[in-house]
C-alpha cells in the first residue's frame, strides 16, 4: 500500500493544503540553501509539521525540509491564535538544537520564517510513527472498493491524502516493522528518554507517535519538544507542577491526551516516569495494531473514565507482546507511578540484551568513533552480527551508514569487508539500484595498499553482479592499473584476481596486458613463495585462452625458473606440465619433454618435503611421459630398420637358429646306443594313475601331455631288493656342444639346429624347442657297447625330439647304434664309466632326456645299472 495511507490523522484542510506541495515554501529564506521536494510525511502536534523531501545546494547532502503553514493554525482552531502556535513551534526546534544526542532528531538547518510559513531543514526522514501507525489502522477498510468501512472517515481522508504523496522505497513499500525493528526502536526511545532525564534534566511531556520519526536509516528519533519542562538537578525523583489537558486551550497546544499519565491530569504534577507512561502507551499501541488503549478523542471525560479500565486493556493486550517485554510494559502502563521503571533501569532488561542489537547500536554512533575503534568494528563486530541482522535492516540501517564512509580513506579497507558482503549476498536488481553507483566511486578513488587488496580478492563476486558495459569501462582499468603499483601485496592480489576473472577478460587482453604484465610480477618475485603460488595459479588458469606459441615460448621458460622446492608450488607446476602434455593443441614434443620438462621434474622425486600422494603423482605423471617419449622413439627406429637391410647378427635369436632359415650339415654322436627297457605291470599301474602331466614328460615319450607316463623316468629293476620309487628320476637334459666349427655335425658360429626328421609324417610332426640356456648338469643313465656305432643325427636327432620314441618302447631288445667316426678304440661311454669325462666348453643345443641307456647291452645285469648325473658330452675329431 502507498505511503500516503498514513496521513489517517489529517483534517480534510490539511489534505487540501498539500495540493500544491512546491509553492509551500515559496517566500522562505530557506529555500535559498536547500531544494525542495514533494512531501513524505508529517508529525508535531496535530501533524501539523509537512515533511518534504530536499537537497542541500552546498554539498547535494540529502535531508528533510519541515514546513509549517501558520493558515492551518487559524483553521484549525477557533479562537485564532496563530501567534501563540507559531512561537511554540519555533520554541520546540530551538530546544531540538540545544540537544545534540544520536536519539534526538538532528537538526541542519535553523528554523526560518516567512510571513506565511515556519521552515527546518533535519536529517533525512523516512515518516513519524504516527504515519506508520496510521497505515495499520487503516487496515480497517475496503482497499478494493476504496469504501470506508464503519467509522471509516479517517481512512476515506488518509485515501485521498495518498493521491498526493510519493511511493515509498522499493525495499520499504509497506512498512511492516520486524522485530528486531520494533525492539531496536523502543531501545532508542529509552536511551533518549534517558539522555533527557539526566544529562538534559528535562521531562518532555508529549511522549506519543506524532513526536517519534523514523529516518531513512530506520532509527527512532525523538522530537516533538514543545512541552518540555526543566528540572533541578537536586528534584529528578520528586514532581513538579504542570498544567493539564483542557478543552479551554488549543489542542495543537497541548500534549496529546492519549498517551499523558493520569497523575499529570488529575494532581496537575507530573515527574520523569510520567514520560515512562507515555513510553509504556506507545509500546501498546504498536502492538495494538496502532490504536492507543486510551481513545479519548480530546475529551478529559471520556480520558477519565477510560483511565479506570486502563489495568485491564493492559491485561489483555499482554499475550501479543514479545515474553521479555511484558512485565515491563506492565509496569510502565500502571496507573501508580511509583511502580514504573526508570530510563536507565529500563535499558537493562533482558530484552534489550542481543548481539544484533549492539552492533547497531554501536554504527549509530560509529561517527563519534576514533579510527581505530571504527575499523574493528567494521572488520569483526559488524561482520558477525550482520548474518544475524534482518536484509530489510541492512538496506535500511547499515547500507547507509557505509556509503558514508566511502569517502574516508583511512576506513575504506575496514568499511569494504562488510560492502563485499553486501555485494555477495545483493541480488542483481538491489546492487543494480542501490550499489552500484557507490561501487564507481571506489573503483575511481585512491585507495590504501589494503583496501586495494579488498577489492582485488573480491573482484569476482563484483563482476557477478556488475553489467557487462561497466566491467569494460571501470572494473578492468582498475585491475591492470594494479599491476603497476609499487608494493608485492597490490601486485599479487592483481595476479589473484584475474585468475578469478580470467572468463570476463577477453583473450587479446590477456595476450597483451595480462601475461605479461604477470611474468613482470613474477620475474620481480621469484623467490617469494605466496607470489609464486598466485602466478602459477593464474598460468593455469588463463592457459587455455592463449596461443599455442606463447605457451611455448613464455609460460615453459616460466616454468624453468622456478627454484622453490615448495610442494605445493611443485604440484602446481607438474599439473600445468601434465596438462601440457595431456592437451595435444599444446603440441609439447618429446623432444622438449626430455630437454626441459624431465630434467626438471625428476630431482623432485627426492624432495623429502613431499607426502605419499605428492610424490605418487609425480612419478605418474613420469612415468606417462617416458612412456610416451619410448613410444615414439621405437616406432621411430623400427621406420629406419625397416628402411635398410638387416644384417646377419641384428636378426632376431628364433629365426638365427631356425632349419628354415639355416642349413646345418650331418653330425653324429659316436658309441651312444639308446634302447626303451620293458616296464613293469606296476610301473604302468603307477604311470596311469600319476596325476602329473608336464609338457617336457609328453613330449619325450611321445605322447600327449596328459600321459600318466610323461612325468616319470625309471631304471630297471635289476636289483632284488631295490625299491620302484628308487628307479624314479628327474627328466634330465643331454646338452650337446661340438669343440669346434669342424666337429661332425656342429654348425658353423652356432649350436645344434632344429629340424624336423625326414621319416616322420606329417600327422606325427611335434613343435620342438632348443634350449639355449647355458648348460647345466642332469641325471643320465648310458651304456656303451664295443663296435657299436651310431646313426646319421641328421635322422637320429629328431628321431629322439619326436612322438615317433614310441617305436623305441616297444622293442623288446636293445638297438645297437652304429659306430660313428670315433667308434674305435675304447668308446666315448666307456670312459665315462670310469669317470674319465671332458667338461664342455660350449653350449650348442639341448638334446631331449634319453628314456634308457643300457650298458654291454646286458638288460638285467643288476650291477650296471646306476642313477646318473647330468652329462655333459663335447664331441671332438
Amino acid at each position: 500500500m502507498p505511503a500516503g495511507t498514513m496521513f489517517a490523522k489529517f483534517k480534510s484542510t490539511n489534505v487540501a493544503a498539500s495540493t500544491a506541495p512546491q509553492s509551500v515554501a515559496d517566500g522562505n529564506p530557506i529555500t535559498q540553501y536547500f531544494e525542495i521536494g514533494k512531501p513524505v510525511a508529517c508529525a508535531g502536534p496535530e501533524l501539523v509539521w509537512r515533511i518534504h523531501d530536499a537537497y542541500r545546494k552546498s554539498d547535494n547532502k540529502e535531508c528533510s525540509v519541515f514546513i509549517f503553514e501558520k493558515k492551518i493554525a487559524e483553521k484549525l482552531h477557533k479562537p485564532r491564535r496563530k501567534e501563540t502556535i507559531t512561537e511554540l513551534l519555533k520554541s520546540s526546534v530551538k530546544t531540538l538544537e540545544r540537544f545534540r544526542h544520536p536519539r534526538i532528531l538532528q537538526i541542519y538547518h535553523t528554523v526560518e520564517e516567512s510571513a506565511d510559513t515556519l521552515a527546518f531543514a533535519s536529517e533525512p526522514i523516512f515518516a513519524s510513527l504516527s504515519n506508520v501507525l496510521a497505515f495499520h489502522e487503516s487496515k480497517t477498510y475496503d482497499t478494493t472498493n476504496m469504501t470506508p468501512a464503519a467509522g471509516g472517515a479517517a481512512a476515506a481522508q488518509a485515501q485521498a491524502a495518498a493521491n498526493t504523496l510519493p511511493q515509498r522505497p522499493a525495499h520499504a513499500k509497506e512498512y511492516t516493522f520486524l522485530d528486531m525493528e520494533l525492539k531496536y526502536g523502543f531501545l532508542q526511545l529509552t536511551e533518549a528518554l534517558a539522555y533527557l532525564h539526566y544529562s538534559g534534566h528535562v521531562i518532555h511531556r508529549n511522549v506519543c507517535p506524532s513526536s517519534i520519526l523514523i529516518t531513512k536509516r530506520g532509527i527512532w528519533k525523538l522530537a516533538g519538544m514543545e512541552y518540555v519542562e526543566r528540572m533541578n538537578e537536586n528534584d529528578l525523583n520528586s514532581s513538579i507542577p504542570c498544567p493539564p489537558w483542557s478543552n479551554r486551550v488549543s489542542k495543537m497546544a497541548q500534549p496529546n491526551l492519549d498517551f499523558m499519565a493520569p497523575e499529570t491530569q488529575s494532581t496537575s504534577k507530573c515527574s520523569l516516569l510520567s514520560d515512562m507512561f507515555s513510553l509504556g502507551m506507545v509500546i501498546c499501541a504498536v502492538f495494538n495494531n496502532g490504536r492507543p488503549l486510551i481513545q479519548a478523542g480530546n475529551s478529559t471525560s471520556n480520558y477519565a473514565k477510560q483511565i479506570e479500565s486502563l489495568d485491564d486493556m493492559v491485561h489483555k493486550l499482554m499475550p501479543r507482546l514479545p515474553i521479555a517485554l511484558q512485565e515491563a510494559t506492565s509496569r510502565m502502563a500502571s496507573r501508580d507511578a511509583t511502580a514504573r521503571p526508570t530510563a536507565q533501569l529500563l535499558q537493562l532488561i533482558k530484552y534489550f540484551i542481543d548481539t544484533p542489537i549492539n552492533a547497531l547500536k554501536f554504527l549509530d554512533v560509529v561517527n563519534m568513533k576514533d579510527t581505530q575503534q571504527k575499523s574493528q568494528f567494521y572488520k569483526s563486530t559488524l561482520i558477525e552480527a550482520m548474518p544475524l541482522i534482518p536484509r530489510k535492516l541492512w538496506w535500511q540501517n547499515i547500507w547507509p551508514m557505509l556509503k558514508s564512509e566511502i569517502n574516508n580513506n583511512e576506513v575504506l579497507a575496514a568499511v569494504l569487508q562488510p560492502v563485499m558482503l553486501f555485494v555477495q549476498e545483493a541480488t542483481l536488481t538491489e546492487y543494480d539500484n542501490l550499489m552500484s553507483a557507490t561501487m564507481k566511486i571506489i573503483y575511481n578513488t585512491p585507495k590504501s595498499i589494503q583496501a586495494s587488496v579488498t577489492i582485488l580478492e573480491n573482484l569476482h563476486l563484483i563482476i557477478e553482479k556488475t553489467k557487462p558495459e561497466d566491467v569494460t569501462t571501470d572494473i578492468m582499468p582498475m585491475l591492470f592499473y594494479s599491476f603497476d603499483g609499487s608494493t608485492i601485496q597490490v601486485q599479487s592480489a592483481a595476479v589473484v584476481a584475474v585468475a578469478n576473472v580470467f572468463d570476463s577478460i577477453d583473450e587479446l587482453s590477456i595476450r597483451r596486458m595480462v601475461l605479461p604484465k604477470v611474468k613482470m610480477v613474477f620475474e620481480k618475485n621469484i623467490t617469494d613463495p605466496k607470489i609464486v603460488q598466485n602466478v602459477l595459479m593464474c598460468i593455469e588458469r588463463v592457459m587455455d585462452r592463449m596461443e599455442r606459441a606463447q605457451v611455448m615460448d613464455e609460460v615453459l621458460p616460466l616454468l624453468a625458473n622456478i627454484r622453490i622446492p615448495d610442494p605445493d608450488i611443485i604440484m602446481r607446476t607438474v599439473r600445468i606440465y601434465h596438462k601440457l602434455f595431456v592437451d595435444k593443441t599444446y603440441g609439447l614434443t618429446v623432444e622438449t619433454m626430455a630437454t626441459n620438462v624431465l630434467p626438471l621434474l625428476i630431482p623432485h622425486t627426492v624432495n623429502p618435503a613431499l607426502n605419499f600422494e605428492q610424490y605418487c603423482y609425480l612419478l605418474e605423471v613420469l612415468q606417462q611421459m617416458l612412456e610416451a617419449i619410448d613410444r615414439q622413439q621405437r616406432n621411430k627406429l623400427k621406420l629406419d630398420n625397416l628402411s635398410m637391410a638387416s644384417p646377419e647378427r641384428h636378426r632376431t635369436l628364433r629365426h638365427q637358429f631356425s632349419t628354415d632359415n639355416m642349413n646345418a650339415p650331418p653330425f653324429n654322436i659316436p658309441n651312444l646306443r639308446i634302447d626303451q627297457r620293458k616296464t613293469s605291470s606296476a610301473e604302468d599301474m603307477a604311470r596311469k594313475n600319476s596325476g602329473g602331466s608336464g609338457m617336457l614328460g609328453g613330449w619325450w615319450f611321445g605322447c600327449s601331455p596328459s600321459s600318466p607316463d610323461s612325468n616319470f623316468l625309471r631304471v630297471g629293476n635289476v636289483f632284488p631288493n631295490r625299491r620302484l620309487s628308487d628307479n624314479t628320476l628327474m627328466t634330465p637334459k643331454i646338452r650337446i656342444a661340438p669343440s669346434c666349427a669342424s666337429s661332425p655335425g656342429g654348425t658353423p658360429g652356432s649350436g645344434l639346429p632344429t629340424r624336423r626328421h625326414s621319416s616322420i609324417g606329417p600327422q606325427e610332426r611335434r613343435g620342438s624347442t632348443i634350449n639355449l640356456s647355458p648348460p647345466t648338469k642332469s641325471p643320465l643313465l648310458y651304456s656303451q657297447k664295443q663296435g657299436g656305432s651310431m646313426p646319421n643325427t641328421s635322422s637320429s636327432v629328431p628321431f629322439l625330439l619326436s612322438s615317433s620314441m614310441q617305436s623305441i618302447r616297444s622293442r623288446r631288445q636293445s638297438t645297437v647304434l652304429s659306430s660313428g667316426p670315433l667308434g674305435s678304440g675304447s668308446g666315448l661311454l666307456q670312459q665315462l664309466g670310469s669317470g674319465m669325462v671332458r667338461q664342455l666348453t660350449s653350449v650348442s643345443g639341448t638334446v631331449s632326456p634319453v628314456p634308457l641307456l643300457r650298458v654291454n647291452g646286458t638288460r638285467n645285469s643288476h650291477s650296471n645299472v646306476r642313477k646318473c648325473p647330468s652329462l655333459n658330452i663335447t664331441f671332438s675329431q
